[in-house]
């Protein structure tokens, strides 16, 4: 990645260090900002050689800690949530993929913002071309704001929280660039399931739908309902997808597993009368 780029640094488990999750931000003004999380004992034995070591490495302007996470108590560890050094501003402006994004380091969900999914928005903005976009369980847009930068003929951006529909229209207005003429993008405070149902009745349809709902599922004794929700959103995506549509979808429960969520995408689009394949 470039300097002036932000991405997650340590993906936990993925590189080998369970409980480290680390994101780096670039923002507008040139400073480099870490979020991070101490979410096992192993980690949290390490903490000091590792803030050493990402300091030493990264030089950053600030340091917030999110370990205000349910698992810590599990490993009977106390929550913590706070910067480590010097205070700064919790809300930046930061750059990914060629778009402006706020970011709140201290009341933004999890390490402020989803880093981990900077590549899919990527291709998402790949397949946008003169396309109509719904962007569902949005929180700050991002994935509208890179389908709009990929050429999206118009975005409807949702999510349930009147907070992040706040964020999501400031976000729109930082990259107002992106919006040529005759390309727009919306931002809609409503619960998903009620609008999918609404867009129904009113037979709209979108060339390409991105799903990415929050964890369905954070224990084995939730799978068969997180299961069972899956499903059902995804049917109702598929009534919307014009044909020869694409739809991304997502699953962060950490109890369903590949085999299990492809299940029941297939199910969903047998519901609903759709032939589909993977094409990512």
């Amino acid at each position: 990645y470039k300097e002036a780029d932000s991405y997650r640094l340590v993906f936990g488990e993925s590189d080998g260090i369970p409980g480290l999750v680390v994101d780096r931000y670039y923002d507008v003004e040139g400073h480099v900002f870490l979020s991070i999380q101490f979410l096992s004992l192993a980690v949290e034995i390490f903490r000091e050689e590792i803030l050493l070591a990402l300091e030493s490495l990264c030089h950053p302007f600030g340091i917030f800690e999110r370990s205000d996470v349910h698992v810590r108590q599990l490993e009977g560890l106390e929550l913590q949530k706070g910067w480590i050094g010097p205070e700064r501003n919790p809300r930046i402006a930061i750059g990914e993929n060629g778009i402006l994004l706020k970011v709140d380091l201290e009341r933004g969900q999890k390490t402020g913002y989803f880093l981990d999914q900077k590549e899919n928005r990527r291709v998402v903005a790949s397949l946008c071309q003169g396309r109509r976009v719904l962007d569902t369980f949005t929180h700050t847009g991002a994935f509208g704001l890179n389908a709009l930068s990929g050429g999206a003929k118009s975005v409807v951006a949702v999510d349930i929280s009147p907070e992040a529909v706040a964020t999501v229209e400031e976000n729109i207005a930082l990259n107002k660039a992106l919006c040529k003429e005759g390309h727009t993008m919306e931002a809609v405070c409503c619960d998903v399931f009620a609008l999918l149902r609404r867009y129904r009745e009113e037979g709209r349809q979108f060339d390409l739908i991105v799903l990415d709902p929050p964890a369905f599922a954070k224990h084995k004794d939730a799978l068969r309902n997180a299961l069972q929700g899956y499903r059902k959103l995804n049917a109702k995506a598929f009534e919307k997808i014009k044909p020869g549509g694409i739809l991304f979808t997502f699953s962060c429960s950490q109890v369903v597993t590949k085999d299990n969520f492809r299940t029941a995408v297939f199910t969903a689009a047998a519901m609903s009368g759709r032939r589909v394949r993977i094409l990512h």
